[in-house]
């Protein structure tokens, strides 16, 4: 039986969610997204994700999202997909505007489309042990706090730390580390967390700003402020988060490692009270 996915105010079976080839979403990339957590079949900072999804579309002109709508649409596709511990998936584009045109519609009839999935989980033994990661060359263009579907360069990213025989590929701008290519980075040194500030070179994750939350209740010591690449080497602990990735240790970085090679004390401590938090 074919998985049941929301598409522009229907539940239809995935494969009758088609749209036109001239969709904006597909000619340019104009469109938005979020991936959302359902653990136990309760949805992990579903308003966050939803004010980061609003703003989102207001950086880039698009019609504010119907949230509302949404928020049932995630319910409904849950319920029907059976899966209490999922992935949710939410695009929203500008939809179908007549023939090719690089000018704005006056008038767009946006494109909704959420499919529920069963999560997509790393290698236990890299939570238990660490994963590790390369560094690349951020190409990328300046918005990228708009959580775009225009994601060529992350996705060439991602397959160089996987040609690599690594996991996560860690973007570096004029020698600042910024983030992942699916993820936020997050670098321990003498005890403090360190990590980029928001701004136009990241996306500010929602478990970004979780363990944020979360360093300042447990009385860890964080910064957000850049810091070279260079430092990141001699990190004591690396990790990254993400929506699916939740808390990834990283042991070793192009090849060096990472403080003692494993996973240090804050970065564990990190992993436990986020797990707790998730199951609150």
């Amino acid at each position: 039986m074919s998985e049941t996915v929301y598409l522009n105010g229907s539940l239809v079976p995935y494969d009758q969610a088609l749209i036109p080839f001239e969709d904006r979403g597909m000619l340019f990339a104009d469109g938005i997204y979020e991936v959302v957590r359902a653990y136990g079949g309760r949805l992990f900072e579903l308003d966050a994700h939803m004010e980061r999804l609003v703003a989102s579309a207001a950086e880039i002109r698009l019609p504010p999202p119907p949230v509302q709508e949404i928020r049932r649409a995630v319910a409904e596709v849950l319920r029907l997909r059976g899966l209490p511990d999922a992935s949710v998936y939410i695009q929203f584009t500008r939809g179908f505007t007549g023939p090719r045109s690089h000018a704005l519609p006056q008038n767009p009839t946006p494109t909704l489309f959420v499919a529920a999935r069963p999560v997509p989980r790393p290698d236990p033994t890299h939570f238990r042990d660490g994963a590790t990661a390369i560094t690349v060359s951020d190409r990328r263009w300046h918005m990228c706090h708009v959580k775009s579907v225009g994601l060529l360069l992350n996705t060439l990213a991602k397959q160089e730390a996987l040609d690599a025989g690594t996991q996560e590929a860690v973007f570096v701008r004029d020698g600042v580390v910024t983030e992942g290519s699916a993820t936020n980075v997050f670098a321990v040194f003498g005890g403090a967390v360190y990590t980029h500030p928001e701004g136009p070179h990241i996306l500010s994750g929602i478990t970004r700003q979780v363990l944020v939350e979360l360093c300042r209740s447990q009385g860890i010591p964080l910064r957000q402020e850049p810091f070279l690449v260079q430092r990141l080497y001699a990190a004591d602990e690396v990790f990254v988060s993400g929506t699916n990735s939740e808390v990834l240790p990283i042991r070793l970085v192009d090849g060096h490692a990472v403080g003692a090679g494993g996973v240090g004390p804050v970065t564990r401590r990190l992993q436990e009270v986020f797990a707790r938090r998730v199951c609150s």
